[in-house]
């Protein structure tokens, strides 16, 4: 997996930090696979729920406040251990506005330990199996044989065609991206 330039971003220092810090104590556990499902749980959790989204955002609220609030919901969703305590420490240090980026890299982290790439494909219509063991085999290859997970998004604006981000790359084969082209070329000539 390539690496992200995070240069022009203040808090990816801070959430890789954070994220290496936790991932060597998950490792030393061997719990990184449940910390990284629940990890992944808790980010899905704050990006369905625009009061979470706040809480975690906002300056406004204290410390004692995001921890009270991160701490009730923990406990109302069943999160403990390893990964209850980190979310605990990180609203103590009011670093809750660095939490999804923490996840990321965490997550990263976990994937990389595991030979893991992870792929966002983007269709018009949901894929057969078949294709999608065909799409699997292919990015596995392009991949360098690495395992691959395929994460597919459907959406009808993209009209036909693919859209593939593997790692850092990115291929655009969408007949919309294709019609968009041919619409500037025809302004050009016209």
């Amino acid at each position: 997996m390539a690496e992200v330039d995070d240069s022009n971003n203040p808090t990816s220092g801070v959430a890789e930090r954070y994220a290496l810090a936790l991932f060597s104590l998950a490792q030393e556990q061997n719990v990184a696979d449940a910390v990284a499902d629940a990890l992944r749980n808790f980010g899905d959790m704050i990006a369905q729920s625009a009061d979470l989204k706040r809480l975690v955002a906002s300056p406004v609220f204290s410390a004692e406040e995001q921890l009270k609030a991160v701490t009730a919901l923990l406990n109302q969703y069943g999160f403990g251990g390893v990964t209850a305590n980190f979310i605990k420490l990180v609203a103590s240090k009011r670093r809750l506005f660095v939490l999804p980026d923490m996840i990321r890299a965490f997550l990263a982290l976990n994937d990389k330990a595991k030979g893991v790439t992870r792929a966002d494909v983007t269709v018009a219509a949901p894929l057969s199996s078949d294709h999608s063991a065909a799409l699997e085999e292919a990015l596995r290859q392009v991949s360098g044989g690495k395992t691959v997970k395929v994460n597919v998004n459907v959406d009808p604006s993209i009209i036909g065609g693919i859209v593939v981000k593997l790692g850092s790359r990115m291929v655009d084969a969408s007949l919309k991206t294709k019609l968009n082209s041919l619409r500037t070329r025809m302004k050009e000539v016209g």
